[in-house]
This record gives structure tokens, sequence and C-alpha cells, in this order.
């Protein structure tokens, strides 16, 4: 829990906060039960159709695909081409821009993903921004049959789950076609360059140039808290 909360200041006052006991990829694990039950909360400013609710002030475009279980809360705008399914949550006044798709995650309020964007089981706080073409991976495809494993905090934090993208803390920045590889804690505020990766893999299994204590492979170009 403290991963979280240490990110996302607003995770134990929001509906999830209920939810407190889950670790990151539990949360995102579990999205479509999850995003099931806070359907059952939701006040009548929804309307709620094949289990996906609509804020009464969020705009949807009509060229948008939403697969329910979803929750698109008030002020938010979902544009033509975007692509929401796994079970996904937005709170309020968040932007999933043309051509982007969200899986399986929780995005809080003010977030945006500009356009063109992949972000994967996955916790994005407030004040994100994605411009376009970066993407949160969840999957390791150079790994087979290896579960999620990151460094945070200089200790090996193993999942047991075969996706997850990461916890984005608030007011993050994510450059234009930058990668987070699948395992990524982002602290409140950081800065990742255009063009950049974040790979927080541990050493002993991470392909190719080992990360450095599981942080930013080196040599590319970001700028971090």
């Amino acid at each position: 829990m403290p991963l979280i909360i240490d990110q996302i200041g607003q995770f134990s006052a929001s509906p999830l906060g209920q939810f407190r006991d889950l670790k990151p990829w539990e949360l995102t694990a579990g999205s479509a039960q999850l995003v099931e039950r806070l359907l059952g909360q939701l006040g009548d400013d929804y309307s709620v159709t094949a289990g996906i609710a609509i804020n009464a002030s969020a705009v949807v475009d009509p060229a948008a695909a939403i697969k329910g279980p979803a929750i698109i809360g008030p002020g938010c705008f979902v544009g033509a081409g975007a692509l929401l399914r796994g079970g996904c949550w937005l709170e309020a006044d968040c932007i999933l821009g043309p051509g982007s798709e969200l899986k399986s995650s929780f995005v809080f309020a003010g977030s945006r993903l500009a356009h063109f964007n992949f972000v994967g089981d996955s916790l994005l706080g407030s004040d994100v921004n994605l411009e376009a073409g970066a993407v949160i991976a969840n999957h390791r495809n150079e790994w087979p049959n290896r579960a999620i494993s990151f460094v945070y905090k200089e200790g090996r934090i193993d999942t047991g789950v075969g996706k997850f993208g990461g916890v984005v803390g608030d007011r993050v920045k994510i450059g234009a076609n930058a990668v987070i590889a699948p395992g990524a804690i982002l602290t409140p505020g950081t800065i990742v360059g255009r063009m950049s990766l974040v790979d927080q893999a541990p050493v002993d299994i991470a392909s190719g140039e080992a990360a450095t204590k599981g942080r930013w492979m080196p040599g590319l170009r970001g700028v971090y808290p």
C-alpha cells in the first residue's frame, strides 16, 4: 500500500481506497472485477449500459470503442479511435486522445493520454501527461515464462504476474515516443524525456545492457527527479 500512496496522493480518499490492501499488480490483474464493484457505487449522474458507465458531463466520441466494465468520470473526454478494455476507470477530467489504448488501468483526475498511446495494467496518478506515442508496456516478451520483476528503492520486487505496467506518480510528464518498460515506479514530478527508455528490471534478468540499480538505462536521454 505505501508504494501506491507514495506516488498517488489521492489514492486513499478515492473510490479505490477501499482496495487499499491490494498491491498495485493485484489491482490491475483484478481490474475487471474491481470496476464491476465500483459500478454499483455510482450516483445518478452516470448512465450505465452493458457494464459501461459514462458521467453526464463526460464526452465520448462515437468512434471510440469501450469494452466493459468501464467507468468514465465527470469531465472526461474520450477521442475518436480510442480503445478502453479489460476493466478501466477514469476518475475525472481525464483525456484519452485519438488512437490511444487503455487496458486494465486506473487513471486519476486530470491525467492525459494525448494520442496514439498505449497504457497497459497500470495506475496513473493525478495530472499525469503522456505526449504522443508514449507507451507504458505491460508484458516482457523477451522473458519467456517469467513474471514481472523490478527494482524499487534498491530492493527487488517480484510481482508473480505476467502483465504489469507500473505506478505513475502525480504530475509525471512522459515525452513523445518514450517507452516505460513493464514493472516501473515513477515518483511524483518525474519528467521522462522524448525518445527515452525507462527500464527498472533487476540486473540478473534484464536482457541486453543491465539496468543500473534498476533505474534508467544508462546513456539514454531523459530528465529525472
